[in-house]
């Protein structure tokens, strides 16, 4: 359509920077330094908003957008110009469809017309069909045009995947996504207790994976990742929202097995796979209806694994009208209790001897309504194990839900003894051994911390997450001859396989937190060194203290030798005394968590929320990205004798960041001195006083910010500063001492308590109370 209009589209100010690749610093300095620079067409004062058609011709003009940069960042506000959320899904579907046509991947079955039963068996998988193609606006149309385009250049998973997400991030509060460490970890159950491909099926048929509430796919991605290249491979599922179905097919079809991180939403940029090998056979059966309502027979009783994220606390899940449906084997779930009605679907559509992973909220291992559907889930042996996940692994973040691992019966003579509970939150997943702490002055008086803040809440680690649970299932799985030691002192830490028999009473109450000892990471010889390095901070506390203690302090600072009176880091800067670098949010793709990144040798990046859980930072960029982007000034990279500023009321400091470098983002700041005006420490020490925070805060609101540049510091001779900058890195180490001894104190005391309590006091301390 080379002569229709193309529809007015408007970008804010991030998003023009994300399109220069330069940060929202950059984009304000050009609006105000150069007049040419395009007129607000909309928005308000604190945000305006500006043609993207207008912005893109003054930025080739000015030499600052090259000819491939910025694609796909120009692609986005395209589709978020046509405003309704199912417009925007169709028209990335269509994206991802028409993309998928080159390569020959099986697509999603044809909408069910209304003449068609719900059980009709699919069409013949073939190439990836346009879902929408006969639905799509003249916006629409334009929208994929240019993303078609785009993604020939890009890279066709690239390119839809970066959509996908962003329309995602956009909808966040509306579409429950899994997150993708946890549906890999979701497949890796399903084959620890089931067994995979290479178990051989009586049939001889394709490894069937069905998700009967797939959203946009991501559990199917997982098993393709997990299982796409051990040969033939049939992918089930149903969502009764037509929208995610659509896109869960195009994702699907456009996902390589052999290419983990393709067609992962925010994947990195790269080229088309033309040349690649043919895929491993792959048949894909999607569908939109509502898997409780409308489930046919074809679904029944043949699949392999079941992997589903179900909606939590539907109450119109048709309890009436499904009371007599032969899935309900195990009892006719109450009206409140939809979850168990999930948990009997999955098990109805399963093989005899297939597994099912479902995500649940907590409230169904313990709620009244449910207590008989779950004995009867025990004794039939069909439930084998209850995972407590820790808060932050899914949505709603703020709840920790479970895994329920199932097994369809073979026979009745294969129900299980007993139950695995494991309670993941006891390994305390916020930090993986050897993994750096969270930013900030630490003991040693460094830049790194060295206990976790006073939030006390850790950023999730993955990798600890996943070794725990898949160490206390295989351990759970053992021979019988090597049950006993995983199942008594020396079991997996957060776990502990229960009989029916003891869970059969009037609650039948299957929290893992009801069940499982609550983990004593220091018990036994471990608490005696535990004590002994606390006694050691002491040491080093009463010895820092000695160095502290004989210092004075002059009634008023005009009387201090050599004051000059206070300055501030914005009068340091025009002075050119020091640099002021402000944190940015990096470009999509660039940041990535460790678990995933696994990159030797990256380079952490730190935020305000990483401060605020008091965690170390979890999301790395690589060398080469800090590298691009320190020379392109597209991130701010610390360097060495750094003083790095926090630009928030709430977790103001300053330090010297001389563990570096880092990566910072948004509200942090980096201040560069120059060593022969300025020492870094006294300039750390002076500005992190918390007078200092309370003056230079904007307090506009309850969370004021600090504007970094009033700030203020004495004016001192270079000697005399770097005299005051010993005392500050004493100080910091005396601070962080505390800190660290109170972590491990706070440890010690939960640790004890939790012991005396359980009744695990020993004869030997019996005999001193006394």
């Amino acid at each position: 359509m080379p002569d229709t209009p193309e529809p007015h589209v408007s970008v804010t100010l991030a998003e023009i920077a994300r399109i220069a690749g330069v940060g929202r610093a950059a984009v304000s300095n050009w609006r105000r330094r150069h007049s040419s620079f395009p007129r607000p067409v909309g928005g308000t004062d604190t945000s305006p908003q500006f043609s993207l058609s207008q912005v893109e011709e003054w930025l080739r003009d000015q030499g600052k957008l090259g000819a491939d940069e910025g694609g796909r960042e120009r692609l986005w506000p395209r589709f978020e110009a046509l405003g309704d959320r199912e417009l925007m899904g169709l028209a990335i579907a269509a994206v991802g469809a028409r993309a998928g046509r080159a390569e020959p991947a099986a697509g999603p079955s044809p909408r069910p017309t209304p003449e068609d039963a719900p059980g009709t068996p699919p069409a013949p998988s073939g190439s990836v069909r346009p879902p929408v193609d006969a639905e799509l606006s003249e916006a629409q149309e334009q929208a994929v045009e240019q993303a078609v385009r785009v993604a020939g250049e890009d890279g066709l998973a690239e390119t839809f995947g970066f959509l996908l997400g962003r329309w995602l991030g956009t909808h966040v509060r509306q579409i429950t996504t899994t997150p993708e460490p946890l549906a890999a970890l979701m497949t890796e159950l399903a084959e620890l207790v089931g067994g995979g491909p290479g178990s051989a099926r009586a049939d001889g048929g394709p490894w069937t994976v069905l998700d009967p509430a797939c959203g946009v796919g991501g559990l199917l991605t997982a098993a393709v990742h997990r299982w796409g290249a051990h040969g033939e491979l049939r992918l089930s599922g149903q969502d009764s929202d037509p929208v995610l179905v659509d896109l869960a097919a195009a994702r699907l079809a456009l996902t390589d097995p052999r290419e983990p991180r393709a067609g992962r939403p925010g994947a990195r940029r790269g080229r088309n796979r033309a040349s690649a090998a043919p895929r491993p056979a792959r048949t894909t059966d999607l569908r939109p209806a509502d898997s409780l309502r409308e489930d046919g027979p074809a679904f029944r009783g043949e699949a392999d694994v079941v992997l589903c994220n179900p909606p939590f606390n539907e109450r119109d899940w048709g309890h009436a009208e499904l009371a007599t449906d032969p899935r309900w084997v195990y009892g006719h779930p109450p009206r409140t209790e939809p979850e168990l009605a999930w948990v009997q679907h999955a098990l109805a559509c399963l093989r005899p001897g297939g597994t099912a992973v479902l995500l649940l909220p907590p409230a169904v291992a313990s709620r009244r309504a449910g207590r008989r559907i779950r004995a009867a889930l025990l004794r039939a042996g069909a439930l084998r194990a209850v995972i407590a996940l820790p808060p932050g692994a899914a949505p709603p973040h703020g709840v920790a839900l479970h895994l329920w691992v199932l097994r369809s019966p073979v026979s009745p003579a294969e129900a299980g003894s007993d139950l695995l509970f494991v309670d993941a939150a006891q390994s305390r997943p916020g930090r993986a051994a050897g993994a750096a702490p969270p930013a900030g002055p630490g003991a040693d008086g460094t830049g790194t911390a060295t206990a976790a803040g006073a939030a006390g809440k850790a950023a999730l680690d993955w990798t600890v997450l996943r070794d725990t649970v898949l160490t206390a299932v295989r351990a759970h799985r053992a021979p019988d001859s090597d049950r006993g030691a995983a199942a008594g002192a020396d079991a997996p830490p957060g776990t502990k396989a229960v009989p029916v028999i003891d869970l059969l009473d009037e609650q039948v109450d299957l929290t893992p937190a009801r069940h499982v000892p609550v983990a004593a990471p220091v018990a036994g010889p471990g608490l005696g060194e535990s004590w002994s390095d606390f006694g050691g901070l002491l040491d080093r506390l009463r010895a820092t203290a000695a160095e502290l203690s004989p210092l004075t302090l002059a009634p008023d600072a005009a009387e201090a030798p050599g004051s000059q009176g206070p300055t501030t880091v914005g009068e340091l800067a025009r002075a050119g005394a020091l640099t002021i670098h402000t944190g940015q949010s990096p470009a999509d793709g660039v940041v990535r968590d460790a678990a995933s990144a696994a990159v030797d040798g990256s380079v952490p990046y730190l935020t305000v929320q990483h401060l605020l859980l008091g965690s170390a930072p979890n999301a790395r960029v690589s060398h080469a990205d800090a590298a691009k982007g320190r020379e392109t000034g597209t991130l701010t990279v610390t360097e060495p004798d750094d003083v790095v500023v926090i630009g928030s009321s709430r977790v103001f400091d300053a330090w010297v960041d001389d563990g570096g470098p880092t990566v910072l983002g948004p509200q942090i700041h980096a201040l560069r001195v120059d060593p022969s005006v300025l020492d870094p420490w006294f300039l750390a020490g002076c500005l992190r006083a918390p007078a200092n925070a309370r003056q230079a805060g904007t307090h506009a609101s309850a969370t004021s910010r600090i504007d970094v540049r009033r700030l203020q510091i004495p004016r001192l001779p270079l000697a005399e500063q770097r005299r005051y900058g010993e005392v500050f890195r004493r100080l910091a180490s005396f601070d962080g001492l505390l800190r660290e001894a109170r972590a491990l104190g706070t440890e010690l005391t939960r640790t004890l308590s939790d012991g005396l309590a359980a009744g695990r006091l020993t004869a030997e301390d019996r005999g001193n109370e006394g």
